[in-house]
């Protein structure tokens, strides 16, 4: 079958903006090709978190990847620094990836303007340890939302460059697009983020969900319930069109133009539909974190299952570049 990687930070709570723009779609791929999904905590250490919030994060996102669906038996779960492959290809990769290159990112400006205190080496070399990433797997396929389109074709670029060298070694990645590649937050201006505090929580529960729901933006121009609405600029609206079905959401966009409902009326018909689908992902995730020595087993399996392919590639790559083998000496 053919491969397909793609990785989550441990950085935050995940949200359903995480959800929709990445895990509903691992769900659907693990059906469709050979899927490998990582915890990437190395691409974390940018940010210098506290080592226990980082330890925390980690199986926290790995419990949430499960219990949005992603089965152990059809996909492989790991965390990415329990795979040394990928650091030791992300430093082979950095000595075939020129500087403008890298100047070329855009999200590295766009992170040193909004961080400036956090700006470091790590962070500027960070699309070089998403190639490694991708292609320790030989990975044909990565599921990408618009902000890493760029990081994508950096890693094509390298591929172009490395094979070109040292002849056929990686595939050139190609996207498959998500079906959500950006969800705004509840403010209804920026993407939703932990960071920004504009986020719901994919493990909040009913309550929680609707205090949050509550004070969204809605269509700035409805100021009075009897006032008509306009579905296709509300926020609200959109988020119907992820978790309602088609019939929910024409009547909303009907009722809605007519002032035959308010917004509270939407809200409250969007959060039993958000409920139905979070509720049980939440049940999920209280399964898992009673039983630690089951995730443990499956990221155990997962790393064990992804050294393997990662090994297998570099062995080829450290014989294609003139090092030696794993483990020998220098003849």
């Amino acid at each position: 079958m053919v491969r397909v990687m793609s990785g989550i930070q441990p950085t935050g709570a995940l949200h359903i903006g995480n959800y929709l723009g990445a895990l509903q779609n691992w769900v659907r791929l693990q059906g469709e090709y050979e899927a490998f999904f990582a915890v990437v905590d190395l691409h974390a250490l940018t940010i210098r978190p506290e080592p226990e919030t980082l330890r925390r994060a980690i199986r926290e996102i790995a419990i949430g990847i499960l219990a949005a669906g992603v089965d152990p038996d059809r996909a492989t779960l790991f965390v990415q620094s329990q795979v040394p492959g990928h650091a030791e290809l992300m430093w082979i990769l950095s000595c075939f990836t020129p500087l403008g290159d890298l100047n070329r990112m855009t999200q590295f400006k766009d992170k040193s303007t909004q961080l400036p205190e956090l700006v470091n080496a790590g962070l500027f070399t960070y699309p070089i340890l998403q190639a490694a990433d991708i292609l320790v797997y030989r990975a044909e396929r990565v599921p990408v939302g618009e902000d890493q389109e760029q990081h994508l074709e950096l890693a094509r670029e390298i591929v172009r460059r490395f094979n070109g060298l040292y002849g056929a070694t990686f595939p050139e990645p190609m996207p498959v697009r998500s079906t959500a590649p950006r969800v705004l937050g509840i403010d209804g201006e920026a993407k939703m983020s932990k960071s920004k505090g504009n986020e719901i929580g994919l493990f909040e529960t009913e309550q929680e969900t609707w205090e949050k729901l509550r004070v969204a933006k809605t269509d700035p121009q409805r100021l009075r319930r009897q006032d008509p609405g306009r579905p296709e600029v509300c926020n609200i609206f959109s988020y119907h069109g992820y978790f309602s079905d088609a019939a929910t959401c024409a009547q909303v966009d009907r009722e809605c133009r007519t002032a035959a409902i308010g917004c509270v009326d939407c809200k409250k018909l969007l959060a039993r539909n958000l409920e139905a689908v979070k509720g049980p992902i939440r049940e999920r995730a209280l399964a898992l974190r009673a039983d630690p020595g089951r995730l443990d087993q499956i990221l155990g399996d997962g790393a064990a299952r992804a050294s393997r392919v990662a090994e297998e590639t570099m062995a080829m790559v450290r014989e294609r570049i003139g090092l030696p083998k794993a483990g020998a000496g220098h003849g």
